[in-house]
């Protein structure tokens, strides 16, 4: 957050702020001061109270003495932005104030003489360095005429490498105009990088219009038209005064106007970044930039080493200091579009994080002071974080110093969901009574005095976890997992996406912090298969903008929406830019602009068949909107945005994905298709896609390709089992002998086939955990559902693939069981004898079944999994789905709401917060267990006691 003043000056803009003195309103361009109070609309929020100068100043004759007075020009906002003659106006009446003030309370107040100097604390070092290294900026050299500084950036824009960019400003401020650089180093590079300065100039585009309109005497209507057809482009905020601009355009070129305006814009129009131009003063110098943001900082470190050199020439380093309470470029993430890049980008592992739909927040704390900075490096607005500051301490009981990265996002307390995107406003926090602020903690860049950039990521997570306790609902971990083989990964993603969150970061193991480079991984749902999985609506180009820039007097962004049928009205949904390449563009304009009218953004002038808020008037609407084109818009989702009249539906990210030449304005998508589009948007993922995504990653596993013939290696139980010392039947090992003994008698396959599809005569009595009515229930099936799963049985088995393997398994196997029973400790695994003993079984399969189909040992009973059914290698799930089926059971796979008997867990143990997410999806009395149970209930034809095979849960 900005330094807080409690008093504030300026001119007024428009005339409509009344003085709290008078009453009366404060005529535009009229110098005015307010002082800072608490707003009644919010908590922590400040709003102006103005007055004109003569009435703030009766306001402090009337105060006592002993109450709060201006000190100093530092205690009054906005003071940087002054002519110095509003300046010495001020300052001036301030001093009459005192002397008549001192005057009236005589004896008891002694004037105080304001003068205009800051009186903050400087950095002397700095400012010698800088005074000391190149020529006084006051001292008028060939190299600080605004001419060279045109000429130069001239040069830079007229080249496109950014090699080449870099070399310009290198030899410009290597040889200057003559044989040495002699300019203000400070000065040059605050003038080539307007941008990194964020001075306020108060300006705006059309006032800026106005205000040259008066200085050249001009025809204000045919500047705005120019400034449409974006000679102008846009500009910043508010009017200025007219004198100030008529000093300088006495002595200015049209080419010095231009400039003079781009820098009041922060846009010089070279294309050039800080990377350019600080590269081409020093090759660290942008390394520098990036950690520490702060300029001046920057170039005292250069004049340090008195030389300014191209990366090719010797020279001493530059190192990065960073700076506590200054922000840092946070490091970013690229599209992560496949499992194969994410192993190929993350070679050493990975930590997979959940993606948070909320905003990136950077926390510094010095002391008892707090600052927070946005993704852009702004401060953040205080209802969003003014209350962490008394939850922070309690986090990081010993943390007196630290920058963290975060996610601060809405959360609901009952339920510990996180909120959609765009809770996070004032109004919006309002609606939600049982939701709280949260901040999800990511990352640590700086903890008591040490850096800790330069660390591989899961030191600085460890450090993390060693430093910081989780107050609940206020400041908590992200969630994370290790990553180590594709099929994990594409297990995550699954799971995430289907859980409706947005995606996941993937982080390498052995990864620095890198402020402002892309590289992480991110990885969401319109990125995956090319896009198949993102959300898109078929809308009409109801209206348009000028673009700005390049794209300056061209329709370059375009309103889209759809047809509400029941109100016969056509509603917004988005606005758009990006899709179009150059070429496309400049056809749209021939093609658009009759079917255009343009109304200047007048909403008086929108039509009545448009249902459109006022934010959202462009500059031009369709004449008729049953004639307009049809565009296939993609986003990463759909979402709600008040803004727009589509039922407050709107497009996250939108972009031109196709025209839609063999749609029209009746085919396209409509208000109540748009609406279920949303709903099942937010509702369920495509599970298909999800699937296909696993199966690839599987399959792409090196183990995979050893482990082929024996892909399915079933662990041995856990030691608490009790049947710990009888080794598990491994289903791959037996069907794969079974495979190589079909091979030696090729006419075994087809009597096996016939026998097993035969009626049965006899059936094998089971035993369960269940009692003897539920046994009973069970042989009572009626016998018409068993012919209809025996014939599913005899098509399964029509040719030799692996479910007649599993038939005769479950045969072999029963069989085993039988003779198993009288001696437990012969070993059911494949061994030497097994090539003679499997066939005497198979060839009494026939005597022992004639006639029955396989025991419904299971039936009735629902299996579902943990996390989800594809976290299962695929072998070993397709064994288990077969087996629970062909016994009589059903299984579940979806993993947003399991109305299951049993959960399966694919580990032995799961954390409490995670049961709890999981017990919430579940309904009734479940019983967890591990796989083991469902291994040995297979083997054993039975179902068995699960006492046993319980999960453990762990804090």
């Amino acid at each position: 957050m900005a330094d807080f003043t409690p008093y504030y000056v300026d001119r007024a803009k428009v005339g409509r702020a009344s003085c709290k003195g008078c009453k009366g309103n404060c005529p535009s361009g009229e110098i005015r001061i307010a002082k800072v109070v608490p707003s009644p609309y919010g908590e922590n929020q400040q709003m102006k109270s103005w007055h004109h100068v003569d009435c703030f100043m009766n306001v402090f004759l009337k105060q006592r003495p002993a109450t709060k007075r201006i000190d100093s020009i530092d205690e009054i906002g906005n003071w940087a932005s002054l002519s110095k003659e509003d300046q010495e106006y001020i300052i001036k009446k301030i001093n009459e104030m005192e002397k008549l003030y001192a005057d009236k309370h005589s004896g008891k107040y002694i004037a105080k003489v304001l003068k205009n100097v800051s009186t903050m604390p400087k950095n002397t070092k700095t400012e010698a360095l800088i005074s000391s290294s190149s020529i006084q900026s006051g001292i008028l050299t060939e190299d600080n005429k605004f001419s060279t500084f045109h000429t130069l950036c001239r040069k830079i824009s007229r080249v496109d490498a950014y090699t080449d960019k870099t070399a310009a400003v290198n030899n410009f401020f290597t040889k200057g105009c003559t044989e040495k650089f002699e300019g203000d180093l400070v000065l040059w590079c605050k003038m080539l990088l307007p941008q990194v300065s964020k001075r306020v100039y108060n300006l705006k585009s059309k006032q800026l219009v106005k205000l040259f309109s008066r200085i050249f005497i001009t025809d204000h209507d045919d500047m705005l038209t120019h400034l449409e057809q974006g000679d102008l482009s846009k500009l910043t905020k508010e009017e200025d005064q007219i004198y100030q601009f008529k000093k300088i355009v006495k002595k200015c070129t049209l080419n010095d106007i231009k400039m003079l305006v781009r820098l009041i814009k922060g846009d010089l129009r070279i294309n050039a970044g800080p990377k350019h131009i600080l590269q081409g003063v020093h090759p660290d110098a942008y390394k520098v930039f990036q950690t520490s943001r702060d300029l001046d900082l920057v170039i005292e470190k250069v004049l340090k080493t008195n030389v300014v050199k191209h990366k090719d020439a010797s020279q001493k380093s530059v190192h990065a200091n960073l700076s506590l309470m200054t922000p840092i470029l946070p490091m970013l993430a690229e599209a992560c579009k496949s499992i194969e890049m994410a192993m190929k980008k993350c070679p050493n592992g990975m930590f997979s994080e959940i993606k948070y739909d909320g905003e990136r927040v950077q926390v510094h704390k010095k002391g008892k002071e707090f600052k927070y900075f946005s993704r852009a490096l702004k401060p953040v607005m205080p209802h969003k974080v003014s209350h962490f500051k008394d939850y922070l301490p309690q986090a990081f009981p010993k943390g007196e110093d630290m920058i963290l990265d975060a996610e601060v996002l809405m959360v609901d307390v009952k339920t510990g969901k996180p909120l959609p995107f765009g809770t996070l406003g004032v109004h919006k926090q309002s609606e939600f009574k049982d939701a709280q602020v949260c901040l999800y903690i990511f990352d640590c860049l700086y903890y008591n005095g040490e850096v800790l950039m330069d660390m591989p990521i899961k030191r600085r997570r460890q450090i993390l976890h060693e430093n910081m306790v989780e107050v609940k609902n206020h400041i908590m971990f992200s969630e994370q997992q290790l990553i180590r083989k594709p099929g994990d990964l594409a297990t995550m993603i699954a799971e995430v996406l289907q859980l409706g969150l947005e995606g996941l970061v993937l982080k390498d193991l052995e990864s620095t912090y890198e402020p402002g480079k892309r590289h992480w991984l991110k990885v969401k749902k319109d990125y995956l298969f090319d896009g198949a999985m993102a959300d898109t609506a078929d809308l009409l180009v109801l209206g348009a903008w000028f673009g700005t820039g390049k794209k300056g007097g061209m329709m370059s962004v375009f309103l889209m929406g759809c047809h509400d049928r029941r109100r016969n009205k056509w509603v917004t949904v988005t606005k758009v830019h990006t899709g179009h390449d150059d070429n496309t563009l400049e056809r749209l304009q021939k093609e658009l602009a009759p079917l255009m009218m343009k109304i200047s953004q007048d909403y008086n002038k929108v039509p009545n068949w448009l249902d459109c808020n006022k934010g959202m008037v462009p500059d031009f609407v369709a004449l008729d909107p049953t004639k307009q084109p049809v565009w296939e818009i993609t986003g990463t989702e759909l979402t709600k945005a008040n803004l727009h009249t589509a039922a407050g539906i709107s497009v996250r990210f939108p972009r031109v994905t196709r025209i839609r030449n063999d749609k029209d304005w009746d085919t396209a998508t409509n208000l109540e298709e748009l609406k279920n589009l949303f709903k099942t948007s937010k509702e369920k993922t495509d599970v298909s896609l999800l699937n296909k995504l696993a199966a690839t990653a599987s399959t792409s596993e090196p183990s995979t390709k050893k482990q082929k013939k024996n892909s399915l290696e079933i662990k041995e139980e856990p030691k608490t089992s009790p049947k710990s010392h009888k080794t598990p039947t491994k289903m791959g090992n037996l069907d794969s002998f079974i495979q190589k003994d079909i091979k030696k008698s090729p006419k075994e396959p087809k009597s096996l086939n016939e026998s097993f599809t035969r009626k049965r005569k006899n059936s094998i009595s089971v035993k369960s955990e269940n009692d003897s009515d539920t046994e009973k229930s069970m042989k009572d099936e009626s016998f018409h559902k068993k012919k209809k799963r025996k014939r599913a049985l005899e098509e399964s088995n029509s040719s030799i693939d692996s479910k007649i393997n599993s038939t005769i398994n479950e045969s072999v196997e029963m069989k085993k069981i039988k003779k198993s029973s009288k001696d437990d400790s012969k070993d059911l695994d494949t061994n030497s004898n097994s090539d003679k003993t499997v066939p005497e079984y198979i060839c009494k399969i026939e005597d022992d079944f004639p006639d029955d189909p396989l025991p419904d040992v299971f039936l009735g009973k629902k299996l579902g999994f943990y996390p989800d059914f594809i976290s299962f290698p695929e072998d070993e799930r397709n064994n288990f789905e077969r087996h629970w089926i062909a016994y009589g059971g059903t299984v579940i796979k979806n993993i947003k709401h399991m109305d299951v008997d049993y959960v399966v867990h694919n580990n032995e143990e799961i954390e409490f917060k995670n049961m709890l997410k999981l017990k919430r999806k579940l309904v009734g009395e479940i019983r967890h267990v591990t796989k083991y149970w469902l291994i040995n209930c297979i083997n054993n034809v039975e179902l068995l006691n699960t006492v046993h095979y319980a999960v453990t849960v762990i804090p």
